[in-house]
């Protein structure tokens, strides 16, 4: 699992063009509908977070904005740094946003009171061992966004891995089942969530 779990690897996935192209997006239109989603939640609730899979950290910067006095930002790929830099420059938010390249279910990172997994438990091998870790480390809340575990999305996301393989690209993506996703989350419990027709969402607490 290392290999496929490295940052390098990541990083090719996860590209420097995608992260342009993720910065430019959230310049012209804000936030997506599930993000918003997550920042309601957490709202007034937590002055650190930790996000896990953040991207360029559009979350990060509205979570800042709403309240949260500090954000950490953990990556697999280091593809994101600059574009993630920039935005929380323009913002004036620098200095409450912090970017670290590491693996969550590898190292132990500063706790928060609120972590963040927005749609990358499907991206991991472990889903259990990824939400078991988040949990170690939020001291109050819990916040996931996971494909949710019905037939038509196990078939998508399998032609998805079809593509994937006839491209010789090793990265895959989980339909992880959903009662062991919840149960890894040892010592909280689900207090809110919702779910469409491919993504569910899940806030915990303890």
């Amino acid at each position: 699992m290392a290999g496929c779990c490295s940052p390098r690897f990541y990083g090719k996935v996860f590209s420097e063009r995608t992260a342009r192209r993720d910065a430019a997006r959230y310049r012209r239109k804000g936030l997506r509908a599930s993000e918003r989603e997550i920042l309601e939640a957490l709202r007034g609730r937590a002055e650190t977070v930790l996000e896990v899979g953040g991207g360029v950290g559009a979350l990060d910067i509205e979570l800042v904005k709403a309240g949260a006095a500090r954000v950490t930002n953990v990556e697999l790929s280091p593809s994101y740094e600059t574009e993630a830099a920039a935005l929380a420059q323009e913002a004036g938010l620098a200095g409450q946003i912090d970017y670290r390249v590491a693996n969550i279910a590898e190292e132990d990172l500063e706790p928060a009171d609120a972590v963040v997994m927005h749609r990358v438990v499907c991206c991991y091998p472990d889903g259990e061992l990824l939400v078991r870790r988040g949990a170690e480390h939020a001291r109050r809340h819990l916040v996931l966004t996971f494909p949710r575990d019905a037939w038509w999305v196990r078939a998508a996301f399998g032609a998805m891995n079809a593509g994937l393989w006839a491209l010789r690209m090793r990265f895959r993506v989980y339909a992880h089942p959903v009662e062991g996703l919840l149960a890894a989350a040892e010592g909280m419990r689900v207090a809110g969530g919702g779910r469409g027709a491919v993504w569910q969402t899940a806030v915990l607490e303890r």
